[in-house]
């Protein structure tokens, strides 16, 4: 009898949609896993530079702006981003509540608290989806509650 996992990954593999063992699988998301945590950790310490170290050259970063969130595609605009972004706050805190992945893809359950550098206080929780690629960034779609 299989159970819902397998049957499900059955169904994906028959469709065309899943290719590869389960041994690749595993393999390629520890490999995805890591390189978010290395995204993760750059970014909670406002290190711009790691950041970017730890994104591809055509990476692509979708902001949470209303009503469909801003599109910021290669290298130099999303440096030109995470500088504005982290200059606009005298401290942050990043904190990541939750990773799950499978295969290249990977989706972050997070909280932000920020004081901007007029004083005040905020804080906000998000998801980002994620796209890893040779051991990068390529891809962070991020989304945000309220």
């Amino acid at each position: 009898m299989l159970c819902f996992r397998d049957s499900f990954l059955l169904q994906l593999h028959s469709k065309g949609l899943c290719t590869g063992d389960a041994a690749d699988s595993d393999s390629e998301t520890a490999a995805t896993i890591e390189a978010v945590d290395r995204f993760n950790e750059a970014f909670s310490l406002r290190y711009v530079d790691a950041i970017m170290e730890a994104m591809t050259n055509d990476c692509v970063f979708e902001s949470t702006a209303p009503p469909d969130g801003s599109r910021f595609e290669g290298q130099e605009d999303v440096r030109t981003l995470w500088q504005e972004f982290f200059a606009g706050s005298v401290t942050s805190t990043f904190t990541t509540e939750e990773v799950i992945a499978t295969g290249d893809r990977c989706v972050v359950r997070w909280s932000y608290d920020w004081e901007n550098n007029r004083g005040k206080l905020g804080h906000i929780r998000g998801v980002d989806v994620m796209l890893v690629r040779d051991g990068k960034v390529a891809e962070r779609l991020t989304y945000v509650k309220g």
